[in-house]
């Protein structure tokens, strides 16, 4: 059983970059993105089935196997941090990454179960036994910024679990670290053509969104609400988004993105879940979306590229005297009316002012009387181009466990989505019945299919 699930960590390692950070590199200034990021960690897992015909090929027993591919993953990681170096530095409180080889945390753990284990029936509460860390740990905790757990299942298969640092991470450069890593270890330790793969000098972003002095002095830290929440995952398959979208359409927003229209039926349903849960009692809603700014600074191109955090947030709501006739549509066209002012507002450039602005704004609505939803998209990131040298990965996943927080990915075939989302466990147990929710999305289904 999946309750009974051991994950014994075997060896602890330090791994620092193949060469050392030349002296010009070693300090590398936070943009007033990364001051505003929470001191938190991002947490990500990629699963591998054993891959039984190489291994059979190369008459590599179980053993051998793991000694190899751990071998491998610890090669390429040390090439890789050579390259995104204040991955392995150190943070200097607010002001800057002190790039000075101090390393990434590497982790081999043993589990007592095969793989379809975990995937037959994913519960979030077993995988984050797979993470290195808890999303609340802080940098000061763990004394990295890069922590990385090798997982390797009793039946040969392989999860790689990732905490990365929000202080130097978003979306975005995770997943051109994590590209980069695979993709130096599918080519070899021996190849020296990695140019390729690279990014653009860190520290840009700096420049182009210096930081503010008063963010250098410590910052409320992030607090976890101590609710009992739960994590479920919701699965969207590509036949359900395609009706999903004609559903959503409407003479505002004729061609909803599958983004739109998936996040508008969940805002749909978690305000008719907050009304039964409330005796009936209707309560505003505010909806809150993260940005990649990269996408939207059409006068800045040079950022599009550009490593760290970079996003913002804009929020839509409804009214009370709104919510009971609410219908996808109508949510559907405040969602696209709030991305399109996001981008006129911004997307000629923004100020370390203008990005304390929007942080602030969600901020105070944290704190304001209404039902708040914060939603981040994950899509159309490589993560399933993620190949080691043992194929691609069967499955991704990501989760929080922040309460009324939704992580929006790609299903592998890069069509569908599948959300997670974090509600209190009574909220949840109304909302997943929905049926409304249940004729687009599949409760948690099976990841070996």
């Amino acid at each position: 059983m999946v309750s009974e699930m051991k994950v014994e960590v075997t060896h602890k390692e330090t791994i620092k970059p193949s060469s050392p950070t030349p002296s010009h590199l070693q300090t590398t200034n936070l943009s007033v993105f990364d001051q505003l990021s929470p001191d938190v960690y991002i947490p990500l897992l990629l699963f591998y089935p054993k891959n039984s015909r190489d291994d059979e090929a190369n008459n590599i027993d179980h053993h051998s196997s793991i000694a190899e591919r751990s071998k491998i993953l610890k090669t390429s990681l040390s090439e890789t941090l050579t390259h995104f170096y204040p991955f392995a530095g150190e943070f200097e409180y607010n002001v800057s990454i002190s790039c000075n080889d101090h390393g990434a945390a590497f982790f081999e753990a043993r589990v007592n179960c095969p793989i379809s284990t975990i995937l037959d029936e994913p519960d979030f509460g077993i995988l984050r036994k797979l993470l290195p860390t808890g999303i609340g740990s802080t940098q000061a905790d763990t004394g990295f910024l890069l922590l990385v757990q090798a997982n390797f299942f009793e039946c040969g298969g392989l999860a790689i679990g990732v905490s990365s640092s929000h202080i130097i991470t978003d979306a975005y450069t995770l997943s051109r670290f994590i590209k980069s890593w695979a993709d130096i270890a599918l080519m070899g330790s021996t190849t020296t053509d990695h140019h390729a793969l690279l990014p653009k000098k860190f520290g840009a972003a700096a420049t182009l969104f210096p930081q503010l002095d008063f963010l250098n002095s410590p910052q409320p830290a992030l607090e976890f609400a101590e609710e009992k929440c739960i994590t479920k995952r919701f699965v969207f398959h590509a036949s359900k988004i395609a009706a999903l979208k004609s559903r959503a359409a409407s003479a505002t927003a004729p061609n909803p993105t599958r983004v739109e229209a998936v996040s508008a039926l969940i805002w749909k349903c978690a305000m008719e879940t907050s009304r039964l849960s409330n005796s009936g009692v209707v309560r505003a809603s505010e909806w809150s979306s993260v940005v990649n700014i990269r996408k939207i600074l059409v006068q800045q191109p040079l950022a599009y590229d550009l490593m760290g955090n970079l996003v913002g947030l804009f929020s839509v709501r409804t009214v009370a005297s709104e919510v009971v006739d609410i219908d996808v549509q109508s949510l559907v066209a405040k969602l696209r009316k709030g991305v399109e002012e996001f981008k006129i507002k911004y997307g000629n450039g923004v100020s370390g002012e203008k990005a304390c602005q929007f942080f602030r704004e969600f901020g105070n609505l944290m704190t304001r009387d209404v039902d708040n939803y914060k939603c981040s998209s994950w899509g159309r990131f490589p993560f399933y181009e993620t190949n080691f040298g043992w194929g691609k990965p069967l499955w991704v996943c990501q989760s929080t466990g922040l309460k009324n927080l939704i992580v929006l990915m790609d299903t592998r075939d890069g069509v569908g989505i599948e959300v997670s989302l974090t509600f209190k466990e009574e909220t949840m147990a109304v909302f997943e019945t929905n049926k409304e929710l249940l004729a687009y999305a599949s409760v948690n289904p099976t990841v070996i299919y």
